[in-house]
């Protein structure tokens, strides 16, 4: 073989390997980029978001909505139901008539998700305890496990309070409570975290003429 074709052989294989590594060494760049920064799944952020979001509500709003169940079953209360959803898409148990309350997602979070997710409420004292706070017993299980709305003390001694609920064998209420008031009681004290301002809506010391609890 001449010297002349000896070089232009080695010529071509130079070439070919150049040519070769251009296309890979353009090529790599794309690879571990797309690898490297994945999709990020959409469901679970959008689910946290959409159930952590609800409309700002003032203590008044709260109990005009508790209110609206005691005659919505034309006229009468809303019947207690763990499984029914009423017409309005909230659960007919105690929790989701809070959420209802609340303007929180429908059908509503359980009592166990009110009293323990931070994004839903705050623990407060109950020498904290405005209109529209909530008190919750999230112990046990779901035929024990209750919550109630608060709304005022019903004289300075604070030794009973007027409450919205939602009990099992009646349906919506609106009585005096001493619910969380003994020691040791499971039921705790809790402020929404989408309640926007403190409004005093009835003086402490003002008595009410509500049924006592039964």
């Amino acid at each position: 073989m001449s010297l002349l074709s000896r070089t232009s052989r080695r010529t071509r294989i130079a070439l070919a390997s150049v040519a070769v590594g251009g296309i890979t060494l353009t090529g790599l760049p794309a690879g571990p980029s797309f690898a490297a920064t994945p999709p990020v799944p959409a469901t679970s952020s959008v689910s946290v978001s959409v159930h952590a979001q609800a409309e700002p509500v003032t203590p008044s709003e709260v109990l005009r909505r508790a209110a609206t169940w005691l005659t919505a079953n034309n006229g009468s209360q809303v019947p207690y139901s763990q499984t029914s959803v009423w017409s309005d898409g909230y659960r007919q148990d105690c929790s989701g008539y809070v959420s209802m309350a609340l303007g929180l997602w429908k059908p509503g979070p359980n009592t166990v998700e009110l009293a323990d997710n931070r994004d839903l409420t705050t623990p407060v004292t109950l020498n904290d305890l405005q209109p529209g706070d909530l008190l919750i017993d999230a112990e046990g299980n779901s035929n024990t496990r209750h919550v109630v709305i608060f709304e005022s003390w019903t004289d300075s001694s604070r030794t009973a309070y007027s409450a919205f609920e939602q009990r099992g064998g009646h349906g919506t209420d609106h009585r005096i409570l001493t619910y969380g008031l003994g020691t040791g009681s499971e039921y705790k004290p809790y402020r929404a975290v989408n309640i926007t301002d403190s409004e005093i809506l009835d003086d402490p010391s003002r008595s009410r003429t509500l049924p006592a609890q039964r």
